[in-house]
């Protein structure tokens, strides 16, 4: 018998629903979607055995012009009987709360990034260059608030200014956040002692990894990552193009961001990115070392061991 209901993601909504089932023999199959997080934690908590689906995988077994709520849950309890439903990773609670924080402070510097674009276009309509490293910082501030402009384009640029203003004051506040979470996290505090990854990086970088004992290979650790070249091959044709982009794009931003730090820092790694960067351009040479620190990165959490260790072992190999 098939009992079909549709129900809100609330707990009494949830017991009213699972009252038609049996707790021993039941396999729940639920997709990643926004709001998995709720109803994944509390049917786990009641017992149930839950599966979580990977939606992207899931659209390409189960192609359909039909969408709607019914039809995907058939999808699933289908995908489900037959053994056929591509998982997805659970991350435990702890590493979601780690997630969540970082992610957090990732959007809050987009949204302040937005608004820093929309007063370079205020001041490019106005013929205006600022001779400034730094345009935002304070003499930058103080040269702004000088300027003699029209007055829609001096409101603008005032409230701008103030969203600016909020904005670095709530990433600040996100950033010592973060950075209480490195006390409890062993894989943050060793990923720190890579030269380049900050206690921001290291806690991303490891939220976003999670368990790394489901990676069997650094291969696995890179496709999750979106860092592995796409591939074309069709008969006797083979090549490869650019990264394929098709995984965790968080944890490439944070590898992008802490490479372009660490070849400053980091011998090995300054002389992988500049012989690239002699062939190819900036942008190819970062992201390929950002691959060879991700490398790394597996054989230190793997084998829990510092990265200087790491290149002590390499020199002494």
């Amino acid at each position: 018998m098939i009992h079909e209901q549709k129900f809100a993601t609330e707990p009494d909504e949830l017991d009213r629903f699972l009252s038609h089932t049996a707790l021993d023999d039941c396999c729940i199959a639920l997709e990643a979607c926004v709001c998995w997080q709720f109803t994944f934690d509390y049917l786990m908590d009641q017992g149930y055995d839950v599966v979580l689906a990977d939606p992207m995988r899931i659209r390409v077994i189960a192609t359909s012009r039909k969408k709607t709520d019914r039809h995907d849950a058939r999808v699933l309890a289908d995908l489900l009987r037959t053994n056929l439903l591509p998982k997805s990773y659970a991350s435990p609670r702890d590493i979601r709360e780690q997630r969540q924080i970082t992610r957090h402070r990732a959007s809050l510097t987009d949204l302040r990034t937005q608004v820093k674009n929309k007063i370079h276009a205020i001041l490019l309509r106005s013929g205006i260059n600022p001779q400034f490293s730094d345009a935002f910082g304070k003499a930058g501030l103080a040269y702004l608030a000088t300027l003699d402009l029209p007055m829609s384009d001096r409101f603008e640029l005032g409230q701008y200014v103030h969203l600016i203003q909020h904005f670095t004051s709530s990433i600040n506040a996100t950033t010592e956040q973060v950075e209480d979470f490195v006390r409890f996290n062993p894989h943050a505090r060793l990923l720190m002692t890579v030269p380049g990854i900050n206690y921001y990086g290291a806690v991303m970088i490891a939220a976003e990894i999670g368990d790394m004992r489901r990676f069997t290979s650094r291969k696995q650790l890179t496709s999750y990552a979106g860092l592995n070249p796409s591939v074309y091959q069709s008969g006797d044709t083979f090549r490869t193009g650019h990264i394929s982009k098709q995984g965790n794009r968080y944890l490439r931003r944070i590898l992008v961001q802490c490479t372009n730090v660490s070849i400053y820092h980091d011998k090995t790694l300054a002389r992988f990115y500049q012989r690239l960067k002699r062939r190819k351009n900036h942008g190819i040479a970062i992201t390929a070392t950002a691959r060879k620190l991700l490398g790394y990165v597996y054989v230190m959490l793997q084998h829990n061991i510092p990265y200087y260790a790491l290149q002590v072992h390499k020199e002494a190999s």
